[in-house]
């Protein structure tokens, strides 16, 4: 079987657990040198250890813009530049708009929205530097269902993420205009087994109930695994996709549609 992102190389925010792990370890599976970016560093630290010797971890609070130039400079001086971005760390902070607190709007609009702004804008700086020898590059920024799908209790997740979705397709605009050969794209997924829901679940009272919930949104009857978003981010990434830009691609059991 061919290796559909042999000799690439890519950054993967969040990529400890969930689906940035996911995606980190089908990249290397196709061929890909990989560093995972996480603010868990124990996490990040045993992730890249399994992920194996084409994976390097860097520690980093994607939230914060200082620490975004180090992240780029690693990936300049150990893989000589970059061809794939893809922006997953994320939070999922749970509130209506009468009891969400500025605080938690702040935060989740700084990890799930500012993130992306930053990566991307780094990542363009980078593919550009070396666009002769990469032939430009993909950015996959990780959005969700709830940029499409409101919910009363997620009304900083739902507004964050349709940040996410509008922003990429006005960066994939300019990649595209300006003739950098950078695809930008977007995933929707549905609801996915990762650490993050686990978290989601423990601010309720009935975590099971919740669970047995989003089950029952999805028709296909089961959530989602990494590994579904992951076969996505894989065709994004790759060559096959060079004509594929400014899309939101939905991977969510016809949850959207529910």
């Amino acid at each position: 079987m061919s290796e559909k992102l042999a000799g690439k190389r890519a950054i993967v925010t969040g990529g400890a657990t969930g689906i940035g792990y996911g995606i980190a370890k089908r990249f290397i599976a196709e061929g890909a040198q990989v560093i995972i970016t996480d603010i868990d560093a124990q996490g990040g630290t045993s992730a890249a250890q399994r992920l194996g010797d084409n994976c390097q971890f860097v520690h980093h609070d994607v939230s914060l813009a200082s620490q975004w130039d180090g992240v780029f400079a690693y990936a300049e001086k150990h893989f000589g530049g970059l061809d794939i971005m893809v922006n997953v760390a994320g939070v999922t902070l749970m509130g209506t708009i009468e009891d969400l607190d500025l605080e938690t709007w702040d935060k989740t609009m700084a990890i799930n929205l500012r993130s992306c702004f930053l990566g991307c804008q780094g990542a363009i700086k980078l593919i550009k530097s070396n666009s002769a020898a990469s032939a430009g590059g993909s950015i996959i920024n990780m959005a969700s269902v709830s940029a499409v799908k409101a919910k009363p209790e997620l009304v900083a997740y739902n507004a964050s993420k349709a940040g996410v979705d509008m922003m990429t397709k006005s960066v994939a605009l300019h990649c595209a205009v300006s003739g950098y050969g950078i695809n930008v794209n977007s995933i929707n997924p549905g609801v996915i087994e990762t650490d993050m829901l686990k978290k989601v679940i423990s601010q309720v009272e009935d975590g099971d109930a919740l669970m047995d919930s989003y089950r029952a949104l999805h028709p296909i009857g089961r959530i989602g695994q990494p590994e579904d978003v992951a076969a996505m981010a894989v065709y994004l990434a790759s060559d096959e996709a060079s004509f594929v830009t400014g899309s939101a691609f939905t991977v969510d059991g016809a949850l959207a549609l529910n």
